[in-house]
This record gives structure tokens, sequence and C-alpha cells, in this order.
């Protein structure tokens, strides 16, 4: 994984790179009955790109705020928590809505299937006022929904963490584990459906452990040498032991790993991060590590720096990978699953547009519009550039940006008296009158305007 011997003071490219590829794997995962998802490391072993993307976010978040307690005091520190939090909160309200969009569009294009029910957001539809009050206090939390719900609820827990870890290192890490217990020891869970007794997937009183112990190695608390030879063949048994323990083919023919499986399944809980996921990924964590080490360029080339330039922008790219994901899976509903070349195509678009949105997330911050001609200059722009900035407007060199502008200028015209999809009524638009309530009509006497002053027109319209 990163760097577990001390913490870098730049950007840990290691740690970007491992971040980005998580979010690759959950873009693949989160697609419905995506046929790629069989080929995906989760297949293969105990933890998955879950297990990656908080424990990196743990050894980042000790980079980040870890080092902004120390250097700001508990309070300024505070604020910045709280301004996180405020992200994570966000980006959680709008991944709901874009994706409830996303399943109208969806019912609308593919009408033989029902991504509704698919995602299990009916009770938002249903019951709207008292399912969007539930949204936004977080008592309803559909499964698809409920990664940032947890990151958002160990966030909040960071502060005290830090405080503890004033008292002792040993203090903060030990109300960890004993948090852990004791959420197993007395089942504490956290409500995520109002209407049933439905928990938080992502229970946060157990994922805590995993984002605290990558904020251990973050912080440089833990340490663990490359040079023992034990630990790394330990690692790597652990890591070849479960791939036959998570395969469904082998499992499920090989009497003796489903039965080794089925002893081991409390340790496997990935709701409540079964003891075991949290060793896999450790074991997994430090053989990267020994890569790394042992070919420290590979992370140089154009693909692996592109992906953790996505990982460097890790919420919006996964704000940005969950919908697309999901739009994904009813591409493939009206493709059709059959041909691998549908999969391919629309797995591998997703994944072009993610590498392309983390390319332009970076660009897009730099403000690249307010960049005067002499900081250009400073930054090693060619004198050519900086001289068609200066030189009178050219047309020629504008001829890109028309077509964009064109169809911005013209997007209010097709918008007004725009045709809904293709019912201009919905039948829950429609009033239906039973013929018990056929006396409640009234007559209702229309009047002209004056210049049909006199004639009185009794229509008995029924309302």
């Amino acid at each position: 994984m990163a760097s577990l011997d001390q913490p870098e003071q730049t950007r840990n490219i290691q740690l970007d790179f491992f971040r980005g590829l998580a979010l690759i794997v959950i873009f693949i995962n989160h697609m419905p009955d995506n046929p790629w998802f069989w080929y995906t490391p989760s297949r293969f072993g105990l933890s998955d790109a879950a297990e990656v993307f908080v424990f990196s976010s743990g050894f980042a978040s000790a980079l980040a705020y870890g080092r902004c307690f120390e250097r700001a005091g508990l309070w300024l520190g505070l604020v910045r928590i709280l301004h996180r939090c405020v992200q994570i909160y966000s980006a959680h309200l709008a991944s709901f809505v874009l994706l409830a969009l996303v399943c109208v569009i969806g019912n609308r294009w593919v009408p033989e299937m029902d991504d509704i029910q698919r995602l299990n957001i009916a009770y938002f539809f249903d019951a709207t006022q008292q399912a969007l009050y539930d949204l936004f206090t977080l008592a309803y939390v559909p499964n698809y929904f409920d990664i940032l719900p947890m990151y958002l609820v160990v966030i909040v827990w960071l502060p005290i963490f830090w405080l503890l870890s004033r008292l002792h290192i040993g203090v903060a890490l030990a109300c960890s584990v004993a948090l852990y217990w004791a959420s197993y020891q007395f089942g504490w869970e956290m409500s995520a459906d109002p209407a049933s007794d439905r928990a938080w997937y992502f229970n946060p009183y157990n994922w805590q452990l995993m984002f605290f112990t990558g904020y251990a190695f973050g912080a440089g608390w833990a340490r663990v040498s490359l040079k023992h030879g034990w630990l790394l063949a330990l690692c790597l048994a652990i890591v070849l032991v479960s791939i036959p323990l998570e395969h469904e083919s082998t499992y499920t023919h090989i009497k003796f790993w489903g039965e080794l499986r089925a002893s081991l399944t409390p340790w496997l809980d990935k709701s409540h991060l079964g003891v075991l996921r949290w060793l896999h990924l450790l074991a997994l964590a430090y053989l990267m590590h020994h890569v790394c080490h042992w070919r420290p360029q590979w992370l140089s080339g154009t693909l692996p720096r592109s992906i953790a330039t996505m990982g460097q922008q890790s919420l919006r790219i996964f704000l940005f990978s969950m919908v697309l994901s999901y739009a994904g899976g009813i591409w493939l509903d009206h493709l059709g699953r059959e041909a691998w070349q549908s999969a391919a195509l629309v797995n591998l678009s997703g994944l072009g547009l993610m590498l392309l949105a983390g390319q332009i997330m970076p660009w897009l911050d730099t403000k690249p519009w307010k960049i005067s001609p002499n900081a250009k200059l400073a930054q090693g722009v060619s004198s050519d550039y900086s001289e068609q900035l200066t030189m009178p407007y050219r047309w020629g060199n504008q001829a890109l940006a028309l077509p964009c502008l064109i169809g911005l200028a013209a997007l209010p015209a097709v918008l007004t008296n725009a045709q809904r999809f293709s019912e201009a009524i919905t039948p829950d638009l429609v009033v239906q009158l039973h013929e018990t309530d056929s006396e409640a009509l009234q007559q209702v006497e229309a009047l002209l305007p004056e210049a049909e002053t006199g004639k009185v027109i009794d229509s008995r319209q029924q309302l």
C-alpha cells in the first residue's frame, strides 16, 4: 500500500494510486449485473475495494488532519473536520438525488426493468415527505449509499481519537479496538430503514477499526520493516489461502474449502468487518508496499499516474463513479449482457470517463482562466501562447468553442414547450371519479368576455 515506514511531506503517489485503483474496482462492482464483477480482486480475496478505500482514507487523514491538529490546534482542526463532514454529507445527498433521477430515466428508457425496485428506493417514491426527512437525518440509508454515511461518522470521531492519542498512542488504539469489540458484544447498529429492522450495511462501530488502522500507519505510530522475511512469507500465505476461500467456483465444488469457509463465516462478515478481512487487507498492503519498494519506477507511467490523479480527487470521483456505474447498468440492460462486446464497451467507456474526469477536476481547481500571460510564462508556457493572448482577437483560434457556444445559446429554445419523454400525463396525475361520486358533480356557468355580454352558456362542465 502506501509507505508504511514514514509519512511523506509531499503527496504520496503510492497512496493516491491505490485509492484510484479502489475507485475503479468500486465502479465495476457496483454496476448492476456486471459480467466484469467476477474478475475483480474481491472475487479472489477476503477483502475488497471497500477495505482499501477506508484504510487509505485513514492513512490520508493522518497526513492531512493529524498535522492540522498539531499545527493549528484542536479548535481550528475541528473546524476543518466539520468542513469535510459537510462535503461528505452533501456528496451523500447528491448521490441519492442523482441516482434517483437515473432510475427514473432508466425506467422510461428500458420499461421492462424497474430500476427503482432494483436499487430498493421505492420507499422514497412511495412516502416522499417522510423519506426525505429520514434521508437528511440519516435514518434512511439504502444499501447502495451506505459507505459515505459510515465514513462521515468515522470522520466525526477523528478529533476524539486524536485527543486520546495526546494522552498516549496506546490509549487511542485501545479505544478503537474496544469499540470494535463492544459492537460485537452488545450488537450496536445504526438503523438504515424506518420501515424495517435493517441496519447500515457498513457498521461504523466496526469499520472505524480499519480507518484508524490506516491512520496509525499514516501518522507513523505503527511501523513495519521490509527486512523481515518471515513476515513477507506470512503475508503471502494469507493472501494465497484466501483465494480459494473467496473464489466461488472453488469453495462450492471442493468440499474442504466449502466446509472451511462455512466455519470461518463469522470472521468473514463484511458488514461488521470480520477480523480475517482486516487481516487480509494488512497482508495485502504489506505485499504491495514490497512491490512498490522493489520496483518504484512502475508508478511513473502514464496510466498509473492518471489513476493516482483520480485518487487525489477521491470524494468527487467516487460520487461520479457511483452515478456512472448505475447508468452503465441501465445501458447494459439496453444492449444486453450476452455478448462480451457489450460489457467491454460499457465498462471501458465508464473507466475512460473516470480517467478523463480525474484530469479535468484538478485542472479546473487551478482556475486557468485567472492566470495572466506573465504567470503562464513563469510556469513554463511557450512564448507563442503568451503572444496569442496579447495579440488582437483571432476568430480562428476560437473555432472549437463556437459549437459549444451555439449549443448553450439554443438550449433555452429547445426546452421551451418541450415534450416530455413519452406521456404528457402520468397515471398518478389522473383523477379517477367513481360512479358513486357522480352526485357530487355540480353544474358550472361559464361567462364569456364582455364582448359577448348577456350570453350565458350553461356548459354543465363536470369537474
